[in-house]
């Protein structure tokens, strides 16, 4: 009798053993709660969207750039729309593409969401809509109006070679740390003086010229309202400190746009949207966080009260 082990036996064993050591080598299977709860990893580079001399021609080219033309000029082409003299592009610098101040491109990236604010998963659409009615103190265009479908059409363009679902620096605001002393008005009120009010006027009303807002306003009736994400204060100093003064961001400190951002919420300006009657209800229900100056009494004005 052969007593030799048969080459496919030789075959089997050489198998198991790499099935083993391969085994022995790979992370764990992962289950179907690890899966669901696994988040992608953040890449380290800031996103850079495409240049525009590369928007195409024909039909499509045509949506992207009434996209842009919105964005950059919302007053004039959704003006019906609009309740105020802000654009889209007052808080998205850069028609959109500047890291650090909530680009367009990031919005596309990152949408579907759920969202606290609205309490469910809103769609790329239904945010814009929000922008419209608490941003621009309008109302919402509906879902399949041209100028839903060519904002959204733009940001997809932007975002293009972006990947989905991925955390990637400068897509928001950047979240300061909270100041070392409590952001204080009289302290904000000279960070303005000496930084905001050439271009944002001693009053807080902007700046207009030739018919155009040149400069936004930041507070009063053609700002936005109460229930903008930019009078919350982590935004607003997070974004004036990356990006404010205009072209010279990075140079106010930390607890200058604090100081500076709680000087510039605890003026009036309209109404929130989801008011029922009663400044300290609404209060209670959407701004009940250190972070809105809504409903809090200052210089013996209570605000959100007009």
């Amino acid at each position: 009798m052969n007593t030799q082990p048969s080459r496919s036996k030789f075959l089997l064993a050489g198998w198991l053993l790499l099935a083993a050591v391969a085994a022995d080598a790979a992370p764990p299977a992962q289950t179907a709660s690890d899966a669901a709860s696994a988040k992608p990893a953040a890449i380290d580079s800031t996103f850079t969207p495409p240049a525009e001399s590369t928007l195409p021609d024909g039909d499509y080219g045509k949506v992207i750039r009434l996209g842009e033309q919105i964005f950059m000029e919302t007053g004039q082409y959704a003006s019906r729309y609009v309740g105020n003299n802000l654009s889209c592009a007052n808080c998205h610098l850069d028609a959109g593409r500047k890291a650090d101040s909530a680009p367009l491109w990031a919005s596309f990236i990152h949408y579907p969401a759920f969202r606290k604010k609205t309490g469910q998963v809103d769609t790329l659409a239904s945010r814009i809509q929000g922008c419209f009615e608490y941003s621009m103190n309008g109302k919402a265009p509906p879902a399949d109006d041209e100028i839903i479908t060519a904002l959204q059409t733009y940001a997809f363009w932007l975002a293009k070679g972006a990947p989905v679902g991925t955390p990637v620096p400068g897509s928001g605001y950047p979240k300061l740390k909270k100041p070392a002393v409590a952001a204080d008005y009289a302290r904000g009120e000279t960070v303005y003086a000496q930084n905001c009010a050439l271009c944002h006027g001693a009053d807080g009303l902007g700046q207009r010229a030739g018919g155009k807002q040149v400069f936004p306003p930041l507070w009063g009736p053609k700002s936005f309202n109460w229930g903008a994400g930019m009078h919350q204060l982590a935004n607003s100093s997070g974004f004036i400190q990356a990006n404010m003064p205009l072209g010279q961001g990075g140079t106010l400190s930390d607890q200058d746009a604090w100081d500076v951002a709680l000087f510039m919420n605890s003026h009036e300006r309209p109404q929130d949207p989801r008011f029922k009657g009663s400044v300290a209800q609404t209060r209670k229900m959407y701004h009940d966080t250190e972070d809105s100056m809504y409903g809090i009494k200052v210089n013996g004005h209570v605000l959100g009260s007009r």
